[in-house]
């Protein structure tokens, strides 16, 4: 058997593998079986088409008490995400599904189709308290195929006849076609954005986030939702060392000029199967910067590759975790930026009001007026 050759990366892909997820039973191994000829070579690694499963979810709403996150509870339309950002902590809930966090993750995802009659029930909750929803926080609820699903947008109709609030954050200029309804709840303080912008290079963010909006209309995208009357943060995530980390200052600086009036960072974070997988991209894209990256990391990870503790998931710790957050504190105070996550802390949900239809739950018939009980 011949030794596997260097992994190659995809065209308009993220991962460069599709790396075995930890509860998979079989296991799977690279070989060269000598079936690939030199042509084959040049036209690179087979395309990973994209492939969309209708799933009818039995919960949306889901809910955390991670101290280090500005929000309780969140909502995720789908599964999987096919902006392919390596990065993505949101990758090793693939395996949960019996796939694999690499390639499957960008390619082979799930549209909870039933996520805004879902919303409506979970709203009408004779105990339901309002407070903030983070739309779109595993996998970015404006991907590619929200074009055709449409269920984004859907539970924003909800959420705006509820007068429910919301924070969309999202790295797609598709958010740019809902600005009526987010417009409408921003102007009762019941709605705000958060565009991710990790690099101005769009040589970079082509191999690190390769379907994604590019980074100049990103910063469109935050004028039109700026000039809209949304109020906009920036998130610069992940800081990356020596790849996305020098350009710290241009990314606030732009991302003001362009409008955002917040800001908030974490640095690279390496859970579970995004580790090996970041590290394969490493290697495929920036062979010769990989060990200085890792090394670097680790030096911010207490001597590990990652460190799940909530006191530094998000920032790190050590001379280098401390230079980023003087680097970025020091830019927010000169620009006059605010802080991200305050943001949600300030969207109004006094004047929230039960939806006044409600669809049935499975197995019974019809709908149900909100606050009437069924009669059989």
């Amino acid at each position: 058997m011949l030794p596997p050759k260097p992994l190659a990366p995809r065209k308009g892909r993220g991962a460069v593998s599709n790396v075995q997820g930890r509860y998979e039973v079989n296991g799977r191994e690279d070989f060269d079986d000598g079936w690939v000829h030199d042509d084959d070579e040049e036209s690179g690694p087979a395309a990973f088409k994209t492939h969309v499963t209708d799933e009818h979810a039995k919960t949306i709403l889901s809910r955390n008490a991670s101290p280090d996150i500005p929000f309780n509870v969140s909502l995720n339309p789908y599964r999987g995400c096919e902006h392919g950002c390596i990065y993505c902590f949101a990758r090793p809930t693939h395996s949960y599904l019996g796939l694999s966090p690499g390639l499957d993750f960008e390619s082979r995802l799930f549209a909870k189709v039933n996520a805004p009659e879902l919303l409506r029930r979970e709203l009408a909750k004779p105990a339901y308290v309002p407070e903030s929803i983070a739309l779109g926080v595993n996998t970015d609820a404006y991907q590619p195929c929200e074009r055709q699903f449409g269920i984004t947008r859907r539970v924003l109709e909800v959420l705006n006849e509820c007068e429910h609030p919301v924070g969309l954050i999202t790295k797609s200029s598709l958010i740019e076609r809902d600005i009526d309804i987010i417009g409408a709840m921003a102007a009762r303080r019941q709605a705000c954005a958060s565009i991710t912008i990790t690099t101005l290079d769009p040589e970079i963010s082509r191999t690190l986030e390769p379907r994604a909006a590019a980074p100049a209309r990103r910063l469109r995208t935050i004028r039109r939702l700026t000039d809209a009357g949304i109020p906009v943060s920036v998130s610069v995530a992940p800081i990356i060392p020596f790849v996305t980390e020098p350009e710290i200052e241009k990314v606030l600086e732009a991302a003001h000029d362009a409008g955002a009036i917040g800001a908030h960072y974490v640095v690279l974070r390496l859970p579970w199967e995004v580790n090996p997988l970041f590290q394969e991209w490493l290697q495929a894209h920036f062979p010769d910067r990989a060990q200085r990256v890792m090394n670097r990391v680790r030096e911010m990870r207490g001597g590990k590759d990652y460190d799940s503790d909530f006191s530094m998931r998000m920032h790190g710790e050590g001379v280098w975790a401390d230079l980023i957050r003087q680097r970025f504190s020091k830019t927010v105070e000169r620009l006059g930026m605010g802080s991200n996550g305050s943001r949600f802390a300030k969207l109004d949900f006094s004047r929230f009001r039960k939806p006044l239809v409600v669809p049935p739950a499975p197995g019974k018939k019809g709908g149900n007026i909100a606050g009437q009980l069924d009669l059989f």
